[in-house]
């Protein structure tokens, strides 16, 4: 959870920070569609250490960086290795016996490329929510003429794991208060149950909240409002925007046009 709460303000002075986020969203989009395009291990492999790692060490997030990726998607490998490797329909080269399991080399095959398809695709997105600022983001597609709507599921989307663990950190704050116990496996154990109550009641007073909070302010009006923020922009970065969704689409053609034939 301490992951989480660092993305909660990505703030930095690295050339990656200063990029705009949609910039940094056609990279993440087109690393991932060029992944999942080529059937071989050692491409997202490649995609991951030559292009995604050296991003992250270059714009400081590292060490987050990484410890997201321990957290979500360390545990999202073991259980597509165990459910593919044992139970992958159609596989017959049994490479290992697990009492009556059997291993199979085109399940942990199957595990493995699917494994690192996955991995550049948290990694690309980590890298945008770490190194952007959720307001940045949405001030960024307004500008676009996106619509409000779809700003603001974007925008609750980025913010709320944040929120909720803040309020969770709360709730354990003030029940340790009272005196609940909260130490060790058993004692977390115990305040889960405690802890949904307020949680969940909590969320549903932040939604009215916020509804009231936006119609106050004119959402959904037909008139588009002036953004506070102006985000930069430049030449350069939508030449490289439009040259890394071209990218994206030759991969995806080339590897239909390699299927039908």
């Amino acid at each position: 959870m301490n992951a989480v709460r660092d993305t909660a303000h990505a703030t930095g002075a690295s050339g990656i920070h200063r990029l705009n986020p949609l910039t940094k969203l056609a990279f993440a989009v087109t690393v991932t569609v060029c992944a999942f395009a080529v059937v071989d291990y050692r491409w997202p492999l490649l995609l991951f250490g030559a292009l995604l790692l050296p991003a992250a060490i270059g714009a400081g997030v590292s060490r987050r960086f990484l410890l997201l990726l321990a957290t979500f998607w360390v545990p999202a490998a073991v259980v597509l290795f165990l459910i593919q490797g044992f139970f992958l329909p159609g596989a017959h080269d049994v490479i290992a016996r697990l009492g009556p399991l059997e291993l199979k080399r085109e399940g942990v095959s199957f595990a493995l490329q699917t494994a690192l398809h996955i991995l550049v695709l948290m990694s690309g997105f980590f890298l945008l929510l770490l190194t952007t600022h959720a307001g940045a983001f949405m001030s960024a597609l307004s500008e676009r003429k996106v619509s409000p709507s779809l700003v603001y599921i974007v925008s609750a989307s980025l913010q709320i794991v944040p929120a909720l663990n803040r309020r969770a950190t709360r709730i354990l704050h003030a029940q340790q208060a009272r005196g609940q116990v909260i130490h060790g496996l058993r004692g977390r154990a115990r305040a889960l149950v405690p802890l949904m109550g307020p949680l969940i009641l909590g969320a549903f007073t932040d939604v009215g909240e916020r509804a009231a909070a936006m119609e106050t302010r004119g959402f959904g009006a037909t008139r588009r409002p002036t953004s506070l923020t102006e985000v930069p922009d430049s030449g350069a970065q939508r030449f490289l925007r439009a040259a890394m969704l071209l990218c994206a689409v030759a991969a995806v053609t080339v590897n239909v046009w390699g299927v039908l034939r």
